[in-house]
């Protein structure tokens, strides 16, 4: 297991990659470099329920508060909207689902007086990215005017990033004229940055291809949970288990820690 001293060598060095991992505890930051899981710690504790990063900014949803971390080494601050279930970034501005089916927006760049903006309701929220939201009653689209659903149903996760993609109970979608089957099953998770997609359903991981989706070995037996890209691949397993893809071959470092909801990545600039 990585050490203190050698999270601190990790920490020293520039353009890193930090992981953030939420679970039961808290919100456990790994470092990444290359190919190599670093040392890791809890930076926040709290219930922890969803993550997610963008531009150097990472927010969570926790059993008490949304928390945004600003990238300027100040660590997490409560963002006023309370208890939530699901979180992300559209663009410049937060948004924020709560268990009651609230979803709300507020500016990333927000001061403590700036209220969260209410924009409708869902049935269990379940994942937020960009402006679309996965539900039990599927996926839902935040525009100026508020939501609206734009079909589905049993929507577990979404990605925006080029052609949008939906995990769902009965299978993987791909947006093109409507909702286009992708891959049939019970999907849980699915990420992609434009460029690599990765969904996870029925027990197994898939990347998209040249030639559609195709199953990926990873080296653990329990179910992955979520997945995200950075400079790398990146997965983690609801035991606990951190998976790095850099190109050639998983590598895999036990957490120790149980309840993980997500993981969110950011890489931190020279």
């Amino acid at each position: 297991m990585p050490t203190i001293d050698e999270k601190r060598v990790y920490a020293d060095k520039t353009g890193k990659t930090e992981l953030f991992v939420a679970t039961a505890l808290g919100v456990v930051v790994a470092d990444v470099s290359d190919d190599r899981i670093g040392g890791f710690g809890i930076e926040h504790r709290c219930t922890a329920l969803d993550v997610a990063g963008e531009g150097g900014r990472i927010v969570v949803a926790t059993d008490e508060a949304v928390l945004l971390d600003d990238g300027h080494g100040e660590g997490f601050d409560a963002t006023g909207f309370g208890s939530a279930v699901a979180v992300g970034f559209d663009g410049d501005a937060l948004l924020a689902a709560a268990d009651s089916g609230r979803v709300a927006r507020r500016p990333v760049d927000a001061d403590e007086s700036t209220t969260w903006t209410d924009l409708g309701e869902v049935e269990h929220p379940r994942a937020i990215d960009g402006p679309l939201v996965a539900a039990a009653d599927g996926v839902h689209h935040v525009d100026a005017d508020g939501l609206s659903h734009v079909g589905l149903n049993d929507a577990r996760d979404v990605s925006t990033a080029g052609v949008p993609l939906a995990a769902t109970g009965s299978g993987l979608y791909a947006l093109g004229n409507g909702w286009m089957d992708a891959l049939s099953g019970s999907f849980r998770a699915v990420a992609s940055d434009g460029r690599r997609a990765h969904a996870v359903g029925d027990g197994r991981v898939f990347s998209r291809t040249d030639d559609g989706w195709e199953g990926v070995d990873v080296p653990v037996d329990g179910p992955v949970v979520d997945v995200t890209h950075g400079p790398a691949t990146y997965a983690v397993t609801e035991s606990g288990t951190l998976l790095l893809d850099a190109g050639d071959g998983w590598r895999s470092q036990t957490l120790g820690l149980d309840g993980i909801a997500g993981v969110g990545v950011r890489v931190v600039e020279e």
